[in-house]
């Protein structure tokens, strides 16, 4: 995998300005959960590393650390991804390890995670219902993990984001998250719209992890594929749109 996964992190920090990484975990079989680490590329994400676990609960950070380890020792020399996780991965121990690394995070923060500030002790929900949607370098749970904290309730939505940010708050950077959801897309190319992982029948976890291999890598072609072609076989209205915007750089 790591072959694929340099080219396609080479590739997007040549023409990014920020990378995206993604962390999320999702079902595999009926025995076995996968914890993943995607790259966020145009509307969707492509695998980069991985743990498979016998388990129906939730994996714990040792797994999300061994594969988050994995993406650090491929990044290119100099780059700052940001990483985006859901709440399950807003934790002091997955703040702490961006930390160590010089990473940015968006990690969303579960509301009765514990607060101190200024001396005094409060939840997240209770600091939302009481107005303060922007904390600056506070301490969350017990650990005293420090982060900045941005929170935003979109009409319609039953409940706020709480987002922990490595940057000062803002509602612009709360809405970053928003990019989590490409991982989304990459677990339904995977499986129900896709390749169909979940109807697998493989029961031990090392080959289950080897068919993620062979899943990823053909998601990773598919994906080169389809971004080669956009680029060479655009339709007659891309190109007449392409030529029409190089003419207006030229008169700007």
């Amino acid at each position: 995998m790591a072959p694929f996964a340099r080219e396609v992190l080479a590739r997007a920090s040549a023409q990014a300005h920020t990378l995206v990484l993604i962390i999320d975990q999702s079902q595999v079989n009926a025995t076995h959960q996968m914890v993943m680490v995607s790259l966020r590329v145009g509307g969707r994400a492509v695998p980069l590393a991985w743990q498979v676990k016998n388990t129906q609960g939730a994996i714990g950070f040792a797994e999300q650390r061994a594969a988050l380890d994995r993406v650090a020792a491929l990044l290119p020399e100099g780059v700052r991804p940001v990483v985006m996780g859901d709440r399950f991965y807003g934790s002091p121990a997955l703040i702490a390890w961006c930390q160590t690394q010089g990473w940015d995070w968006r990690l969303r923060l579960k509301q009765d995670l514990l607060v101190f500030e200024d001396g005094g002790e409060s939840t997240l929900g209770e600091c939302f219902a009481r107005g303060e949607h922007r904390l600056s370098d506070i301490e969350v749970t017990e650990q005293r993990v420090r982060t900045h904290v941005a929170m935003v309730h979109e009409a319609g939505h039953p409940e706020p984001w709480i987002i922990a940010l490595s940057q000062p708050p803002s509602v612009h950077r709360a809405f970053d998250y928003g990019l989590r959801w490409g991982i989304e897309a990459m677990f339904s190319d995977l499986k129900t719209r896709g390749f169909n992982l979940e109807d697998s029948q493989i029961a031990r976890t090392d080959r289950l992890d080897r068919l993620v291999l062979v899943l990823a890598l053909a998601l990773h072609w598919a994906v080169s594929t389809g971004m080669w072609d956009a680029v060479e076989n655009r339709t007659p209205v891309e190109k007449r749109l392409r030529v029409r915007n190089a003419g207006m750089s030229r008169a700007a």
